[in-house]
């Protein structure tokens, strides 16, 4: 049952540590980069990355960070802009509990709110994939990939 109190905060000073503390699985460690990673590629990409810390209460339960209107392939078109989902973390003592699903409906309501009409996320494709996870939001493969993950999109509903 998801807790009342869950909720997306910005990373900060005082929850940085608990952030870069969470660990997924060891099962599923070759299908996400760790969350210092995504904190690095956050500083670098300040304008397009939007890094969230997952709280539960006053514990950190997980991280998400979207990508926000990034030029998608500058070389075939520097203009075609999309925003998504770039990474998913939930530490492995609270997946099952819903905290992914609440997750990823906080970053696609962050888009719509933007006034993005898709959602794009890119997975990896070994064992245990997170491709059903995603195809039960709806999102279906484009037949793009990024590297050699493949690209889903999800058309957005306008914010209500």
């Amino acid at each position: 049952m998801i807790s009342s109190s869950l909720r997306l905060v910005p990373v900060t000073p005082d929850n940085f540590a608990a952030v870069c503390a969470v660990r997924v699985h060891p099962r599923q460690e070759h299908l996400v980069s760790p969350v210092q990673k995504s904190l690095a590629e956050a500083y670098v990409h300040g304008e397009t990355a939007w890094p969230r810390a997952l709280v539960d209460g006053d514990e950190v339960v997980g991280f998400v960070m979207a990508f926000l209107d990034i030029v998608w392939d500058p070389s075939k078109d520097p203009e075609h802009r999309r925003s998504g989902l770039w990474r998913l973390n939930i530490a492995a003592a609270h997946q099952g509990k819903g905290y992914g699903r609440f997750a990823v409906g906080a970053v696609l309501d962050e888009l719509r709110a933007r006034g993005a009409g898709r959602a794009y996320v890119c997975w990896d494709t070994g064992e245990g994939t997170p491709e059903p996870f995603y195809a039960g939001f709806g999102f279906r493969r484009t037949g793009e990939f990024s590297g050699d993950q493949p690209v889903g999109v999800l058309d957005l509903a306008p914010a209500r």
